[in-house]
C-alpha cells in the first residue's frame, strides 16, 4: 500500500503543488490535495491548517506545504501539537529533518528553489525514515504538554 500524502500551498506555491502532485501520483503515492484550486491570491493558513490536521489525525502519513518562503506555512503547521514541520531548501536538510527530527511535514520555499530541486527534496523526505535512538528522546521533548 502506498503512503498517503497531504499537500497544500498558497498562490506562490500553486504551480509547484500541481507539478508535485503529478510526480507523486506517478510514483504511486495516494495524494490528498487541500488546495488551492488555482493561482489566485489566498491566505496560506487556510491550506496549512487542513494539511496539518490531516497528518495530526493520521488521515495522511506525511504532509507537504509550499509557499513563497516556506516560513508562513511552517509557522502555521507547527502550531499543531502533533506536527513537526521543517523548511527544506536542500535535499540534505529534508533527509536530516526526517532522520533526526522525525519531521512529518516538509515546507518548500517556491520562490527560492527551482522545481527540480523541490522534487528531489520531496523524494528525499518521503523515502527517508526516522532513525529513532538518541533522536527519539529529543523529539519527545518537543511537545508542550
Amino acid at each position: 500500500m502506498s503512503k498517503k500524502i497531504a499537500i497544500g500551498s498558497d498562490h506562490a506555491g500553486f504551480e509547484y503543488k500541481q507539478l508535485l502532485i503529478t510526480m507523486l501520483n506517478e510514483s504511486g503515492y495516494t495524494v490528498a490535495d487541500f488546495g488551492p484550486s488555482n493561482g489566485d491570491s489566498v491566505d496560506y493558513p487556510d491550506f496549512a491548517h487542513p494539511v496539518s490536521s490531516s497528518v495530526e489525525k493520521e488521515e495522511n502519513e506525511l504532509g507537504i506545504l509550499i509557499c513563497g518562503s516556506a516560513n508562513g506555512v511552517a509557522i502555521t503547521a507547527n502550531k499543531h501539537q502533533g506536527i513537526r514541520a521543517a523548511i527544506a531548501w536542500l535535499e540534505e536538510i529534508a533527509v536530516l529533518a526526517r532522520q533526526h527530527n522525525n519531521a512529518n511535514v516538509i515546507c518548500i520555499p517556491a520562490r527560492f528553489i527551482d522545481i527540480e530541486l523541490a522534487k528531489k527534496i520531496v523524494q528525499a523526505f518521503l523515502t527517508t525514515d526516522f532513525e529513532g535512538g538518541r533522536h527519539a528522546n529529543r523529539v519527545n521533548k518537543i511537545a508542550c504538554m
